[in-house]
């Protein structure tokens, strides 16, 4: 997670990608959390891989979400975007034994027995247009034959979403390795899929782990999608999504929606399909479909498939704003 995801600025210039919260939770914490739902045993440590700017309180809070699943919380940095084999070499103190690497912008719902006795695991979700994507090809055993980047002829519907499971992630490190000693490149970066081809090479099996459910965080429009799809995920899933102190005056919450704690609501119509963060202040405004982080204040607004950062403040007729943290439009 060491890019500072450009595609979803102004949201990333304060604060890196996958902690920008849906439904009230940073995308990664949501990330781990569903993958260990998935392992469905004790994690022992989770490895962030950022970039050296990102600050002391980033680094505190990745901690904090190692925490809550009882794992150890280490911060490793790249200092350069040379690609996915060299982010994940910059953690190689912590490939051994069985491990997950995940791209942190990424999530996913999934309900399948992650297959322990193979080399590896490959989630991947069946698509529509699989030329835009990476995807495998099967062999009859319904093993992975094959990985392809973007094929132009038909090769399979089954695209890499971007989470591997390792059996052992030190077999992994070592052709990592051996892809960075050896200089091997592709597209200016190096690249995991040459470790993993290597690992097949040498009679290492990997198989597919199928998602039912794959989102993107990848730029506003999409980022406010997935904050649509995760609410309906967990209002139906039962869990509790509004705060016990919202104060209201004159104003409705349509479900599902995140409403955070201390937040003010006056005059306004809220939802559906809409995440607000801690101390938010609304007020005489509707907002429907979007996406206010903590402690920003809207007025006289009218509100759609939009995104405010935190301590923002927008007072304004325009409906499909996207502001960044400490912004002012009045």
């Amino acid at each position: 997670m060491a890019g500072r995801g450009s595609r979803l600025r102004p949201h990333t210039l304060t604060v890196p990608k996958p902690l920008i919260p849906i439904a009230g939770k940073p995308i990664v914490h949501r990330l781990v959390e569903d993958i260990a739902k998935v392992l469905d045993e004790k994690i022992d440590e989770i490895a962030f891989i950022i970039g050296e700017d990102f600050g002391e309180k980033v680094e505190t809070d990745l901690k904090e979400i190692a925490k809550t699943l009882g794992a150890k919380g280490t911060i490793y940095y790249q200092d350069k975007p040379l690609g996915t084999g060299h982010a994940i070499m910059c953690a190689k103190d912590s490939l051994e034994g069985p491990a997950v690497i995940a791209y942190a912008d990424t999530l996913f719902k999934a309900d399948f027995t992650l297959d322990k006795e193979a080399d590896g695991v490959i989630w991947v979700k069946q698509v529509e247009n699989p030329s835009a994507y990476g995807v495998v090809q099967l062999n009859e055993k319904k093993q992975i034959d094959d990985l392809v980047e973007k094929p132009e002829e038909f090769v399979s519907d089954l695209a890499v979403i971007g989470i591997y499971y390792f059996k052992d992630a030190a077999v992994l490190k070592n052709e990592l390795q051996e892809v960075l000693d050896k200089n091997i490149i592709r597209g200016g970066e190096y690249q995991i899929n040459d470790g993993i081809e290597a690992m097949k090479r040498k009679g290492m099996i990997f198989v597919p782990g199928k998602v039912d459910e794959w989102m993107d965080c990848g730029n506003k429009q999409v980022t406010v999608e997935t904050n649509t799809r995760m609410l309906n995920f967990l209002q139906n899933d039962g869990e509790k999504l509004v705060a016990d102190d919202v104060k209201m005056e004159n104003s409705e919450i349509i479900e599902p929606c995140f409403i955070g704690e201390n937040v003010e609501l006056k005059n306004a119509k809220i939802g559906p399909n809409v995440s607000i963060g801690n101390g938010c202040k609304i007020t005489d405004s509707s907002i429907e479909n979007s996406l206010i982080q903590t402690f920003s204040e809207v007025k006289n607004a009218k509100l759609k498939n939009a995104m405010i950062g935190n301590f923002a403040k927008f007072d304004g007729e325009f409906t499909e704003i996207s502001i960044g943290d400490y912004s002012v439009l009045e």
